[in-house]
């Protein structure tokens, strides 16, 4: 088991930046690739960004690719994704997953966070 617990999240103004995190405990959270995932009020769950388990492979979504930066901590546990210019578009609960590789495909992630709310005003 992995437990995902993220923070960070919070109300910002477009244009502005937010650096959220997804704290890892239980198995060895360097075996596990991490994605970041969101989903909007009336929208399905959608991919964000992706990292391996090295940190040398990274993955976004063309929505938030130039905008977003994921990156890995394995001494401290932890996965962030750092948000700038953010726009209302990307108000949404923000969640963080591990899964046994690299990739956007939702259903192969086996542990998730409980997410992290993201609000950006216009």
């Amino acid at each position: 088991q992995v437990q995902l617990v993220e923070s960070g999240g919070g109300l910002v103004q477009a244009g502005g930046s937010l650096r959220l995190s997804c704290a890892a405990s239980g198995r060895t959270f360097s075996n596990y690739a991490m994605g970041w995932f969101r989903q909007a009020p009336g929208k399905e769950r959608e991919f964000a960004a992706a990292i391996g388990w090295r940190s040398g492979n990274t993955y976004y979504a063309r929505s938030v690719k130039g905008r977003f930066t994921i990156s890995r901590d394995n001494a401290r546990n932890t996965v962030y994704l750092q948000m700038n210019s953010l726009k209302p578009e990307d108000t949404a609960v923000y969640y963080c997953a591990a899964a046994r590789s690299v990739t956007y495909v939702e259903s192969e992630y086996d542990y998730w966070g409980q997410g992290t709310q993201v609000t950006v005003s216009s």
